[in-house]
């Protein structure tokens, strides 16, 4: 790996944090204003409020996922150990991270934990 790459990689992972963060708060937002529209409509009204507020909060956890493993991927970044899968130890190359920079595994172990979870 490539010495000023982890660098790279963490201003993209703190701009990726900072985005998520953003729409998380925007989210909020707009939840608190469904739920004060809530009592003023009428039954059609209230139905389609539930599923806006259902999507949003389905939203809401895949972002609260991603922040996570963005954490997880600066903590490994100050610990050193960015770049290393988790699974097997050896390198997860270049491109995967670029890709997907909170990738914790290389393609390999992330096939296997993806079918052990189907």
């Amino acid at each position: 790996m490539k010495k000023d790459f982890p660098d790279k990689q963490k201003k993209k992972l703190i701009s990726q944090r900072n985005e998520i963060l953003d729409a998380l708060a925007g989210r909020n937002e707009q939840l608190t204003k469904l739920v004060e529209t809530v009592e003023s409509g009428d039954d059609a009204d209230i139905a389609s409020d539930a599923i806006d507020r259902t999507l949003l909060n389905s939203l809401g956890e895949a972002d609260q996922r991603r922040l996570l493993m963005i954490d997880r991927a600066l903590d490994r970044i100050r610990q050193g150990t960015y770049g290393m899968c988790l699974t097997c130890g050896n390198p997860i190359p270049e491109a995967r991270l670029e890709a997907i920079p909170y990738a914790a595994l290389c393609v390999e172990c992330q096939s296997k934990e993806e079918r052990r979870n189907r």
